[in-house]
């Protein structure tokens, strides 16, 4: 698949950044509801929705999807577009900076058409509110000039479907939450659904894969179907210099090694944050802004892309005066569990 592009940042494995394969991540997405792989009920709630709409003749109404990156709502966005019939136009919370930015994406729209707005909760607060009429009431007030001469100048809108996306649902104020009237949240993928999507990928990418091979690959992929594309492809890249052309299980574990991509699927950078939290505050609590200073990363980049998987391995607990190492991460570092230490005061949450 992939299930979308990146919704925010560059999630890098090995130093490498998503954007690079985006071409090929477009290729991977399924294009209809039928196709997409996991996520059963979400797919279920958008598929009476979409078929309700359409036997109405009326659009669909708002849909926001929620989630950790990667787990495809950028490709739903498309797939609800595709199964309504219509076009799609796409944008991001920070490329709307101006209320006039939103009146170009507006006011250029066919009827029922889908606006997808990826990183929604990055819209400023003058945006968002120039967004309620449009999404309850389909008009978009403009005003021209400035001072005394001013006037307001109300443009009526076509109905359209509203998509958003976001990785940060708490970010997102209670009335632009209540304006849709679809919240589909998305979580990490079993490892059976990330095997039907890696076998998928492979024969569109004529890759040679046996099952024992796309197997360990999907225990590796951190339950998440761009990083089991993304490990898909560097294996591909692997097999075919190194190896015989075929990802094999054996190639599957010597290529995924020199990845730096464990057993798990944690790479050079959760096991950072882990080391930093056990080795040098004694397992924590400790501030989330002090372990972004400690491992040189951006603190929603460590929230949005890296603490989201340890947190469902259990590796984590977020307490109120900060982040604690589990007894199962000391386990996974091969660090002896010290009860005492780990409990001892940390920094305060940052």
């Amino acid at each position: 698949m992939t299930h979308g592009v990146p919704e925010e940042g560059k999630r890098v494995v090995s130093g490498e950044s998503v954007v690079e394969d985006a071409p090929v991540e477009s290729s991977l997405r399924p294009q209809r509801l039928d196709a997409f792989v996991g996520q059963t009920k979400v797919k279920e709630q958008l598929g009476i929705a979409i078929a309700a709409a359409r036997k109405r003749g009326e659009p669909l109404d708002h849909t926001l999807l929620h989630g950790p990156p990667g787990l495809g709502k950028t490709t739903l966005a498309h797939i609800v577009a595709s199964e309504l019939g219509v076009g799609i136009k796409v944008t991001s919370g920070p490329a709307i900076e101006r209320p006039g930015d939103l009146a170009a994406t507006l006011t250029n729209l066919e009827e029922g058409q889908v606006v997808f707005i990826d990183e929604i909760h990055r819209l400023s607060r003058l945006v968002e509110e120039k967004l309620y009429p449009a999404m309850e009431d389909f008009f978009f007030d403009i005003f021209l000039g400035k001072g005394p001469g001013a006037r307001g100048l109300r443009l009526n809108l076509p109905p359209f479907t509203l998509v958003g996306a976001t990785t940060r649902y708490s970010l997102l104020s209670p009335p632009l939450r209540d304006r849709f009237g679809i919240a589909c949240h998305l979580d990490f993928y079993d490892e059976d659904a990330i095997r039907l999507i890696l076998r998928r990928s492979a024969a569109i990418m004529g890759v040679p894969a046996d099952d024992a091979g796309l197997e360990h690959v999907a225990r590796r992929s951190r339950g998440t179907p761009r990083v089991a594309n993304r490990l898909l492809r560097r294996l591909r890249d692997f097999t075919e210099v190194v190896a015989d052309g075929t990802i094999s299980e054996e190639v599957a574990v010597e290529g995924l090694g020199r990845l730096e991509i464990d057993s798990l699927g944690l790479d050079e950078v959760d096991r950072k944050i882990l080391h930093t939290i056990v080795e040098k505050f004694d397992g924590g609590p400790v501030g989330l802004d002090t372990i972004a200073a400690s491992v040189s990363e951006d603190a929603d980049t460590i929230t949005d892309v890296y603490e989201p998987y340890l947190l469902q391995l259990g590796f984590l607990d977020r307490t109120p005066r900060g982040r604690v190492a589990s007894r199962m991460a000391y386990a996974h570092l091969g660090i002896p569990y010290d009860r005492k230490a780990s409990q001892q005061p940390g920094l305060w949450e940052g």
